[in-house]
């Protein structure tokens, strides 16, 4: 009696167990199903560069124009270079081709005031163009260049880990359209470009600094000023800057010395970088847009004039120290300002922006279709646009 009352609790217990395994089976079958098989990863089609475009955007217009005005400051012809570039306090002197001394140094050059920078001129001058190469692998030591200088102005224990959060501001007026003040000074690091203005404009481009990033034609204005004076933010926000032009290490190095802050110039191999990248997206817009050859490309954009902006270095200088990455205050509309702090409506003639706003797009959504950045052996981090 006992045998027959077990044998249907038994075949009762052995259904359950056998509808279990069925349905894990099925749960199984269906998360395997949802993974990418290997002949679907083969699928894939990988990113394929144009080859054309790639050894034109290698190709510096006015590599030729730079090596011999390098030369020329290198042996203290000031004098043939133009009075264009002349804006900067010291050189109030008009320094030309009179009498130099055996040590080739322009004779205004040996006031006690300006003598003694000589020297670090020439040797800035000299690192700067003998590194000038193509070497992508520079992302990686961007923490080392950058970071860790920072690190020890601001009192933090330096590390080898990014900044956890970078809110790059530049200063276009669609930054006007939105209220993102909070949220910009939410992120660890805020960069701004060019001493752009916020006072009166905190709720949409927030209060906080922690690096303005300049071209050296801005230090060129500031050394007008009593003392270099270059700090729009406070004397305790870093500086980082690119040279536009290799005159301009002599305002580098007449205001590094009284900075009480750190002066950091980027290096000349991050700078080829982001010439490259730019380029190659400028040069690939003008053959999709006009259909004419990739060789016409520099009659449109004045040659050895063309070159990225403030902010785009900015970005790419993020991309090397930050985990993530959010971008404010890139782009254009009719009706927004060209600068949200300014009445500039024209852009400069020497950057393509549309260019820039494409690899930005790319930086986002598909960073893997970016060229030159694989070769840096950097993973790139998160990159979120706010428009």
């Amino acid at each position: 009696m006992m045998k027959k009352t077990v044998r249907p609790l038994f075949s009762l217990m052995l259904l359950i167990v056998f509808g279990t395994a069925l349905s894990y089976r099925a749960v199984f079958r269906w998360s395997f199903a949802a993974l990418p098989t290997e002949n679907a990863i083969a699928a894939v089609p990988p990113v394929v560069f144009n080859s054309t475009l790639l050894r034109l955007a290698g190709i510096e217009v006015g590599e030729a124009e730079t090596r011999q005005e390098v030369n020329h400051l290198l042996e203290g012809k000031f004098g043939v270079l133009g009075h264009t570039r002349s804006i900067s306090s010291w050189k109030q002197y008009n320094l030309d081709e009179r009498p130099r001394s055996s040590r080739q140094i322009p004779i205004q050059l040996r006031s006690p005031k300006y003598y003694r920078i000589w020297p670090e001129f020439l040797k800035c001058l000299r690192n700067w163009f003998h590194n000038k190469k193509f070497q992508p692998e520079i992302m990686s030591e961007l923490i080392g260049l950058i970071k860790h200088p920072l690190d020890q102005h601001y009192g933090i224990a330096s590390a080898k880990r990014r900044y956890s959060s970078c809110a790059v501001i530049g200063n276009s007026g669609i930054l006007l359209n939105n209220e993102n003040g909070e949220l910009i000074d939410s992120h660890e690091i805020v960069i701004r470009l060019n001493n752009a203005r916020i006072e009166g404009y905190q709720r949409h481009v927030g209060s906080k600094t922690n690096i303005t990033f300049i071209n050296s034609n801005i230090l060129h204005l500031c050394s007008r000023r009593e003392g270099c004076f270059c700090h729009p933010y406070g004397p305790k926000v870093a500086i980082v800057m690119y040279i536009c032009q290799p005159l301009h290490f002599m305002d580098y190095v007449l205001c590094n010395a009284p900075h009480k802050t750190p002066l950091l110039v980027t290096d000349v191999r991050f700078d080829v970088l982001c010439a490259r990248i730019v380029k190659y997206y400028s040069l690939k817009r003008f053959v999709e847009e006009t259909g004419k050859p990739p060789e016409e490309w520099g009659a449109a954009h004045e040659g050895g004039m063309f070159h990225y902006s403030s902010g785009m270095q900015a970005v790419m200088l993020a991309l090397g120290i930050c985990e993530r990455v959010s971008v404010f205050g890139f782009g254009k509309s009719v009706l927004a300002k060209h600068h949200y702090h300014t009445n500039q409506k024209a852009e400069l003639h020497l950057h393509d922006y549309e260019a820039e706003y494409a690899f930005y797009h790319d930086l986002a959504v598909r960073p893997q279709v970016i060229p030159f950045l694989k070769e840096s052996g950097t993973k790139m981090p998160p990159v979120t646009i706010y428009h």
